[in-house]
């Protein structure tokens, strides 16, 4: 039987007729002004929010979203593919402790698990490229809707909106199905279900203003939101209570990482027991810490699993995914040939991004053409046989975006698109953001780094 590979879509044109519109227009107004004007944004962006949309195509909003349906699929079939239905055996094979690895078995065994999460991708000029895959419930970004609604309040670009027939999707609603779906044994039917958004004590100290946001927001959405640490619940008759009230689902913003931590774990225990008597839901189950992981995209790139998928599963992985493999002395490379890592590193140094599995933000990546070549080579050395990736370099093409003064400016947008699961007429796209740099070279695009946020639009293809 012969396979067909689907077309890529073109990429969008529509940042192009928008941005040329807006340089025939007087300077008088920016489209991010409503937005600077929130404060839940303003907390989340501190103001660096770029002047206008992101535009998806609506044939390549289609085309990207069922690919990343097809890889959350591969990934989450990864346990019965590569090892044997263990899910411990993956978690080891990802970098987790023993610690770590007792707990997401423990949780892959309760419930349900749906597709929630954001993919990170760069567009090359010939198609998406997918950098990291953040299948979790802690996803940041989740006020994005919020950014679209409040553009809308500038007029020239509402009614490009209205004429080009486009739209956007509220990550946040989408989140809200999920818990529905997730925890509906738990979910109470005569009045709003009390869901607590959690994270360590540790982490709360920091997020613990933009996850009270979250949990304000979560009202619009039928639920009565409380946002907590781990070691806020108490646990009259084994149900998770938090300021006398009682918690009918735990919506999850601590990480994997996080359990690393005894105390933490201590903490999570009676909240898994909880969870494992019926006694509330967990949104979501800590096994999607180990399909969110740079190391499982690295099994699917790895040629060693080649014959473990058909043709349209190949073809959907070659399209997305850039070279990426663990660090390990062999490996093979982009070309099928076997070689030695730490050389092929060093003489690729340019064309490389070491990643750990397990970190999240940023946090302990090396760009190689970042670095000079003796700090390179540590790095590289380092990390062998180590919970760390190499990743092929992915240039991201520019994108037209209003500059804020009438013009029009370059930057290179990581895509953020966020997935969740299929609804009656929906593919499961859940809604976009983008984070844009100047810096086409930058290793890491964050607002640490310098980036600037905005939401997308889709459609328009007519």
């Amino acid at each position: 039987m012969t396979t067909t590979n689907p077309p890529v879509p073109p990429r969008s044109r529509l940042g192009h007729v928008y941005g040329g519109e807006l340089a025939g227009q007087a300077p008088g107004g920016r489209p991010a002004a409503a937005a600077r004007e929130s404060a839940a944004l303003a907390l989340a962006y501190g103001g660096r929010l770029l002047d206008g949309p992101a535009f998806l195509g609506e044939a390549e909003r289609r085309a990207v979203v069922r690919d990343l349906h097809t890889v959350y699929g591969l990934l989450r079939s990864l346990p019965e593919r590569v090892f044997g239905g263990s899910v411990a055996a993956l978690a080891a094979a990802v970098g987790m402790d023993p610690l770590q690895s007792a707990l997401v078995t423990r949780s892959a065994r309760s419930g349900v698990l749906l597709p929630l999460g954001r993919a990170d991708l760069y567009h090359d000029g010939t198609g998406f490229r997918l950098l990291e895959f953040n299948i979790t419930s802690a996803l940041g970004g989740f006020e994005n809707a919020d950014i679209n609604r409040a553009m809308l309040a500038y007029p020239p670009l509402r009614e490009f909106v209205r004429r080009h027939r486009l739209r956007y999707r509220d990550t946040l609603d989408s989140m809200a199905r999920t818990v529905h779906a997730e925890c509906a044994a738990t979910v109470p039917a005569d009045r709003p279900p009390v869901v607590a958004v959690v994270d360590t004590a540790e982490n709360f100290s920091a997020v613990g203003p933009r996850l009270r946001v979250l949990a304000a927001k979560l009202a619009d959405h039928g639920f009565e939101g409380i946002a907590c640490h781990l070691g806020e619940f108490t646990y009259p008759n084994g149900r998770p209570t938090v300021s006398g009230r009682a918690v009918d689902v735990v919506l999850r913003y601590f990480l994997a990482e996080d359990l690393a931590d005894p105390a933490a774990a201590a903490l999570l225990e009676p909240l898994l027991t909880a969870v494992e008597e019926g006694r509330v839901g967990l949104c979501s189950r800590l096994d999607a810490e180990l399909y969110g992981n740079k190391g499982t995209l690295a099994m699917l790139s790895d040629d060693r699993h080649r014959d473990l998928f058909d043709a349209a599963e190949l073809a959907c992985l070659d399209r997305l995914l850039p070279w990426t493999r663990y660090v390990r002395p062999r490996v093979t490379d982009p070309g099928g040939t076997e070689v030695d890592l730490l050389a092929h590193a060093l003489a690729h140094r340019d064309e490389l991004i070491l990643k750990p599995t397990l970190l999240h933000g940023g946090n302990g990546i090396t760009a190689g053409w970042k670095v000079d070549a003796a700090e390179w080579e540590h790095r590289i050395a380092s990390a062998m046989d180590g919970p760390f990736v190499v990743q092929r370099r992915v240039r991201p093409v520019a994108e037209p975006f209003p500059d804020g003064a009438g013009g029009v400016r370059e930057l290179f947008p990581n895509w953020g698109v966020y997935l969740g699961a299929h609804g009656a007429g929906d593919d499961g796209y859940a809604g976009g953001f983008v984070r844009a740099s100047a810096d086409p070279d930058a290793g890491v695009v964050a607002m640490g780094s310098g980036a600037l946020v905005g939401c997308v639009f889709h459609g328009g293809d007519r």
